[in-house]
């Protein structure tokens, strides 16, 4: 049940038993249907989640109702609105499947134990989130720098396969392109 996680946990650190065994013990299991919103904005943040399988998005919509992506979610990727998580403040995200998925969530309070129980995991995440700053901002300046067709392929690689699990609006949005504009591009790369 847990290999997945224990698989990404290692790819980062050196976990003993004992550290694999003091994570599990704080993890939950939830399964959701897709279409469902795991999170709303003005909510309290009460977990972050990590994706056992299925496809999430989180995006937010700006004061023209206009949908912004932030992020998708694979297998063996954490997703959550950290800034309200963190900083204990209400959730300017929509986080919702795309897919029925399985998750692991861990509370705020859990996290900080697991902390203090185990160190290694302080490290873990902060790889986690070093790694997520590098990729945010290469997807700022891949966006001031790079055409349409870069951006697509830069995507494909950061989220490999996704295309044939994500409607096309979604990505287009991800990508800040019309949906026509990204059509045309994957028709290219196919013929």
């Amino acid at each position: 049940m847990y290999e997945s996680i224990i698989s990404h946990v290692k790819n980062y650190v050196e976990a003993s038993n004992a550290h694999i065994q003091a994570l599990t013990d704080k993890l939950n299991e939830v399964c959701v249907s897709k279409h469902t919103y795991l999170l709303q904005p003005g909510t309290h943040v009460m977990h972050e989640y990590f994706v056992i399988k299925g496809c999430l998005i989180a995006y937010y919509l700006d004061s023209k109702g206009h949908k912004h992506a932030v992020q998708f979610a694979i297998e063996n990727w954490w997703v959550g609105d950290f800034d309200a998580f963190f900083n204990h403040k209400p959730s300017n995200l929509f986080i919702e499947t795309i897919e029925s998925s399985k998750l692991f969530s861990i509370t705020y309070d859990d996290l900080n134990t697991l902390f203090q129980e185990a160190p290694i995991y302080e490290r873990y995440f902060r790889l986690l989130t070093t790694n997520a700053f590098i990729a945010q901002r290469k997807r700022i300046l891949s966006a001031l720098q790079n055409d349409t067709k870069t951006r697509y392929l830069e995507f494909c690689s950061a989220y490999p396969n996704i295309e044939d699990r994500v409607p096309n609006y979604h990505i287009a949005n991800y990508l800040g392109v019309s949906a026509e504009s990204l059509s045309r591009i994957r028709r290219k790369l196919k013929g």
